[in-house]
């Protein structure tokens, strides 16, 4: 979950944008309602599996399927051939409360082990935007198990709170939202963070499509326009599609 909240929220504090507190005024019409009622994956599912993770980055989202001015964020080691971070004397802080809501927003392929294969793709956009999109494919029952496993995490985290790397209060709140069908089949909710007086909307959609499970995450200060959040949505599920193998 911190992979998101923590990269924007730390950005907000950073330049102490004291209006973000009162963005809320300004955030689109979206309809939200409880957690939603779990969705199932098709039976049989539509597909085979992406057994190359190589070829499942490929298949990831390009800065030609997102909206102006968004950037590719490099993965340190992976691109650009860093040294992983070192390891620092001061503990990291982090937390959740219940500790289960911690799964939520974690990579499909934390949430449910055993993928075939697996890819990460995080973009920067302005005024601390950012889409992140995970993926992960599976043989056997594992896409249905990991489909479900995502929805399940949000089970009894409607609202609940933690702290970040450094100690720093967090609230956050979890609804359900309205979303037409991505992919095979798909849910979607939209997480709600606090800290400080900064607030972090997030629109989430998990989508099965053939073998593989999806997971977008759409964040702005005051939530993307849905439209924005579907065709974001939607250009993710057709590059994976693409990439599937012939069965």
């Amino acid at each position: 979950m911190t992979r998101t909240t923590t990269r924007l929220l730390a950005g907000l504090s950073l330049v102490g944008l004291a209006a973000a507190a009162g963005c809320s005024s300004d955030e689109p019409s979206q309809a939200t309602a409880p957690v939603p009622t779990a969705v199932a994956a098709p039976d049989p599912l539509l597909g085979v599996p992406i057994t190359d993770s190589g070829v499942l980055t490929a298949s990831m989202l390009g800065l030609g399927d997102l909206p102006d001015g968004f950037s590719s964020i490099p993965d340190p080691v992976r691109d650009l051939g860093l040294d992983p971070a070192p390891d620092y004397d001061s503990p990291d802080k982090s937390s959740t409360d219940p500790a289960a809501c911690a799964a939520v927003l974690a990579p499909v392929s934390e949430q449910r082990g055993g993928a075939a294969s697996s890819a990460v793709a995080r973009f920067s956009g302005p005024n601390f935007s950012s889409i992140d999109e995970d993926a992960a494919s599976y043989s056997g029952t594992g896409t249905a198990e990991a489909f479900a496993s995502v929805q399940q995490a949000w089970t009894g985290c409607a609202e609940f709170t933690g702290t970040d790397a450094d100690g720093v209060s967090v609230e956050y709140a979890l609804a359900g939202r309205e979303q037409t069908q991505i992919g095979d089949a798909s849910a979607s909710i939209r997480l709600t963070t606090s800290s400080e007086g900064f607030t972090l909307i997030s629109d989430v959609v998990v989508a099965v499509v053939d073998s593989t499970v999806v997971q977008i995450v759409v964040s702005d200060q005051s939530g993307l326009e849905p439209a924005t959040v579907t065709a974001v949505a939607e250009a993710a599920a057709d590059r994976i599609r693409t990439a599937t193998p012939s069965a």
